[in-house]
């Protein structure tokens, strides 16, 4: 097994740098669309149990 301390600095910094890469690009934006949606989603059904918001018509 290779201890992931004893690689060289520029072999860890590359690897950082495209995990940084990944977490900005891909996961954070995807898990951002994924909340939003779900509780987007989460109203709608709620709202097609309780009804729209607002006074009584």
């Amino acid at each position: 097994m290779s201890d992931p301390d004893s690689a060289a600095p520029s072999v860890r910094k590359r690897q950082e740098l495209k995990l940084f890469l990944f977490i900005c690009v891909l996961l954070f934006p995807i898990l951002a669309v994924a909340v939003v949606g779900s509780y987007g989603f989460a109203v709608w059904i709620y709202q097609m149990i309780a009804g729209p918001p607002g006074p009584p018509g």
